[in-house]
């Protein structure tokens, strides 16, 4: 993978990952339809680089962050990523394995997308409309729902935010509570991904035989480069969508997932 086509799928990841139409499946599309490689850099990539998205709700929200005198906030995010935590590395390797397979990930996002298409009728007397207001209890069961996403195609954000939202959060506190859950999360994911996984794995290389991931300088140069260019897309992004989310619901992002579900299903069914 060269540095544009890295940039090109961090500036998707970047622009998706707040959305509840799954950044991962519109990485693996993405990459797919450049013709990359499935390579284990490639892999890592894809699951790292959300970190770099993810980097910006610190920035974006960093009064809320920095603010000491609520101790009760990392109390809530530290309870709540623990069920990531603990079922990501469970299932990580199936998990993987999923990443590759586009018809079942196109699949699933058509089935998110209808799931989306009555979320607002189901959740229509919220009554909880701050951060302050969630408990431990109701911070771990988003935690939980937060895990549905383990699957490539449903979306972290959608998960997070319904699971919120069955908890009588708002539209608005359970999006920004998703935000708040997603920077321990991804932080987890990309030290256990580029630490514990990638760092000093061999991978094939037509010219030297064989390199070690994440040692050589391309490989940390698209690494550096791309979570730059996502944490900057995300940046600009995170807070149009607060306001797109508020104004219209779920429903318009349910027929963006079913539309965009069937014709990939299509496309990778009779032409791949």
């Amino acid at each position: 993978m060269d540095l544009i086509k890295a940039i090109i799928i961090a500036i998707i990841e970047g622009l998706t990952e707040y959305l509840p139409i799954s950044s991962t499946a519109h990485m693996g599309f993405t990459a797919n339809l450049m013709g990359l490689e499935e390579t284990e850099f490639l892999k890592m990539f894809q699951v790292s680089i959300q970190f770099g998205a993810i980097l910006s709700v610190v920035v974006a929200y960093w009064k809320k962050f920095f603010d000491l005198n609520n101790i009760q906030f990392y109390f809530k995010l530290a309870f709540a990523v623990v069920p990531a935590l603990v079922l990501g590395y469970l299932f990580d390797d199936k998990i993987e394995a999923i990443l590759g397979n586009q018809i079942a990930i196109s699949s699933v996002l058509v089935l998110g997308g209808v799931v989306l298409l009555f979320a607002d009728k189901w959740f229509k007397n919220p009554t909880i409309d701050d951060e302050k207001g969630i408990t431990i209890k109701k911070a771990v069961t988003i935690g939980f729902w937060q895990c549905l996403a383990m699957m490539p195609g449903t979306s972290r954000s959608a998960a997070s935010i319904i699971g919120g939202m069955t908890q009588g959060l708002t539209r608005k506190a359970a999006a920004e509570f998703s935000f708040f859950l997603a920077v321990p999360t991804m932080l987890a994911v990309t030290v256990y991904s580029v630490f514990v996984k990638t760092w000093g794995k061999e991978t094939p290389n037509p010219q030297k035989g064989y390199e070690m991931i994440m040692e050589s300088q391309d490989h940390i140069l698209i690494f550096v480069v791309g979570n730059v260019v996502a944490f900057v897309v995300a940046l600009i992004a995170i807070k149009a969508f607060i306001g797109v989310l508020n104004k219209y619901g779920f429903k318009p992002w349910g027929w963006y997932r079913i539309f965009v579900g069937i014709a990939l299903l299509i496309y990778f069914y009779f032409f791949k």
